[in-house]
């Protein structure tokens, strides 16, 4: 697979920054876009300290989008839908990954939120009708993703309705060492990834532990 440039909308929060570093130490050149330069400059800071070499920059969120070939976003979801009209003509058709979950947190009970469109990614290819938007990566522990000598040991499921796209990521998601891709279907399958973050969470919340998603059943190198 070529050597992509992966711009993270959102990627100095936990997890757009635990797949920043992965993708980083795999090769690829990272852009962290944010707000705020200074937070995005720092975020550069944490993938050189755990990736020393890696090719990564810090922008504002508009020149992040230019840069990139493959979009990620990892923002929370109160700010999904104006971030993206935003920054829609500068995303064109590029291919979109969608990572966010809608989630609440109230009285430290943890609910899926509706989504008028089905899910999140859903809403984001309303919002970007030029994108090719790919669901994936919602089961991933960020710290665990942090800690980069160390394979995963997990599954990531994908969704999406352009192939092409989704073939991209799933092989994407295989550079991150003992990570597979698979196919999850259409994108309208993505509200059940987004919602089954809830059950890993409240696991998670249980045993006190850090839960990802194994697929069984399926042979090691599957066709998708």
């Amino acid at each position: 697979m070529p050597v992509e440039v992966l711009s993270f909308i959102g990627g100095t929060g936990p997890e757009g920054l635990g797949l920043a570093v992965r993708f980083a130490a795999a090769g690829h050149e990272i852009v962290i876009g944010s707000r705020s330069p200074e937070r995005a400059r720092q975020a550069v800071e944490k993938i050189e300290a755990r990736v020393p070499g890696a090719r990564a920059t810090g922008m504002v969120n508009q020149e992040a989008v230019g840069r990139g070939d493959i979009v990620f976003v990892t923002i929370p979801f109160a700010g999904h839908r104006d971030t993206l009209e935003a920054l829609a003509p500068a995303i064109g058709a590029k291919v979109v990954v969608d990572v966010v979950s809608p989630l609440s947190f109230g009285d430290g009970k943890i609910a899926a939120i509706a989504v008028p469109e089905g899910s999140a990614a859903e809403q984001a290819q309303a919002l970007l009708p030029e994108a090719q938007v790919v669901a994936a990566f919602h089961h991933l522990d960020a710290s665990e993703l942090m800690r980069v000598e160390r394979p995963m040991g997990a599954d990531v499921v994908v969704c999406a309705d352009h192939q092409e796209a989704k073939k991209r990521v799933m092989a994407l998601a295989e550079e991150i060492e003992g990570v597979r891709g698979l196919d999850g279907g259409p994108l309208a399958n993505s509200r059940y990834l987004e919602q089954f973050t809830v059950v890993l969470l409240s696991l998670n919340k249980t045993y006190k532990a850090r839960t990802s998603l194994k697929i069984a059943g399926i042979p090691s190198s599957p066709k998708g």
